[in-house]
């Protein structure tokens, strides 16, 4: 997957439970499922919803998968293209024309804020 992808995905479950109470159970289902709407964006070739249920060891159905989709999209309006650090990174360290090393150091350092609840707020 992308590097995008991965951004996205977290955006796309952070905008999501902001909004939405979801059970513990479930939240497996929602990350897997914002996963899937971030390769509609952003990947050529999407994986197939059955793959995603080998994923979560058969956990979920199909249609939980469907209707989490629905639910997710619906919740965030239909809002799927936002900025994401990633974006903005890229777009800094090509406007500052910066080396290699300074570029993988930063990519490295916003990967990390991906589980930093702090870099929530």
């Amino acid at each position: 997957l992308l590097e995008e992808t991965l951004f996205l995905t977290v955006n796309i479950i952070d905008r999501f439970l902001a909004r939405e109470n979801v059970v513990r159970k479930k939240l497996q289902l929602a990350g897997v499922t914002a996963m899937l709407l971030a390769c509609k964006y952003e990947e050529v070739s999407v994986p197939v919803v059955e793959d995603l249920i080998l994923i979560c060891d058969r956990a979920y159905t199909r249609a939980d998968i469907l209707e989490m989709e629905r639910r997710i999209v619906n919740t965030l309006n239909f809002n799927m293209s936002v900025p994401t650090p990633y974006c903005f990174m890229r777009r800094f360290l090509k406007a500052a024309q910066s080396e290699k090393k300074l570029e993988l150091l930063s990519f490295f350092m916003i990967e990390l804020s991906l589980v930093e609840y702090e870099m929530l707020q």
